[in-house]
């Protein structure tokens, strides 16, 4: 059984560059491009206005922005090689910096991809050598609590998108040279090493659960692997081009995924099919978000290289 979205609302030119990232809160939008304002739309109101634009973030521009579960506090990873933590005012709305992460390893090409605790506690990064440095950000310093190793010092291939999970038990980062890792917090060691991408990996979600990890990126499939024994338990397949954001729903019941062929799909896991294939545009979309459930349809976002958000809900009855 297929489903169906409607669009609901599109902001036309949101940026006045590609959007590369997106990030939800239970109330707002964040979304960053290759300029160097931060833009905070209110998911609350049907008509999704601008809610707060913050000037300056970035002034390379901004590659990656991402929340915590609690919706307190987001980072952002721009293209200069800072890294920078905002907190959100839960009196006002609004959100203002809550520090930098600093040190000498913190520099151009040296973080890439970012992804935050369910409490914004810990920020976890990749770097152009393959590493994961993981930050306790709640900490004033921002100290690097743990480094994760994917190859002799040095020599692991880029680090391309990093996830936590939902329970803070592993890490998972995918790579340049089509590696898939995924890490136990617990034990600071690599967990598993899991084959079936020979591309460039773009995109790595683990489920709510922490029972499975999605991988995507240049081989056009999303491989699915068991995070209990390391298996790789299934493909997804029907995308044309190199697959760029991947985002699990709230149940786990299904994955989204945007790809450079300007299409965002939603796919069943339990069934392993498509079940809607939606286009705003033939640009890459760079990067696509479920919207936490509030009592209401299911909702999601995308956004890419046309410079707009796109905005849709399930259809009553579908």
């Amino acid at each position: 059984m297929s489903k169906q979205y409607l669009t609901t609302h599109t902001v036309d030119d949101a940026h006045i560059t590609d959007i590369f990232s997106l990030a939800a809160t239970p109330r707002t939008l964040l979304s960053a491009s290759g300029s160097s304002t931060l833009h905070v739309h209110d998911t609350a109101d049907p008509s999704f206005p601008l809610r707060q634009s913050i000037p300056d973030a970035h002034k390379l521009g901004c590659h990656h922005v991402c929340t915590s579960r609690n919706g307190l506090y987001a980072a952002s990873a721009g293209f200069g090689g800072e890294v920078k933590i905002w907190e959100l005012n839960k009196e006002t709305g609004d959100w203002s910096s809550g520090g930098e992460i600093t040190g000498p390893t913190v520099k151009p090409g040296e973080v890439w991809a970012i992804a935050l605790s369910e409490d914004g506690g810990y920020l976890a990064s990749t770097t152009s050598d393959g590493r994961i440095n993981v930050w306790d950000v709640a900490d004033q310093g921002k100290a690097k609590i743990r480094e994760y190793e994917t190859g002799s010092a040095g020599s692991g291939s880029f680090g391309m998108c990093v996830d936590l999970s939902r329970d803070g038990k592993f890490t998972a980062s995918g790579h340049q040279n089509g590696s898939v890792y995924v890490f136990n917090n617990d034990t600071g060691r690599i967990l598993y090493s899991l084959s079936g991408l020979a591309k460039p990996v773009r995109a790595v979600a683990i489920s709510p659960a922490g029972t499975r990890v999605a991988a995507a990126g240049d081989a056009g499939i999303i491989a699915i692997y068991d995070t209990k024994h390391g298996e790789h338990v299934g493909n997804l397949t029907g995308h044309s081009s190199w697959i760029t954001s991947l985002d699990w729903s709230d149940t786990g019941e299904y994955l989204l995924s945007g790809s450079m062929d300007g299409k965002v799909k939603v796919w069943s896991i339990e069934r392993g099919v498509c079940v809607a294939t939606h286009s705003e545009t033939d640009k890459a979309l760079w990067a696509v978000r479920w919207l936490p459930k509030t009592g209401r349809s299911e909702m999601f976002c995308t956004a890419g290289a046309n410079r707009s958000i796109s905005f849709y809900r399930e259809a009553t009855g579908s």
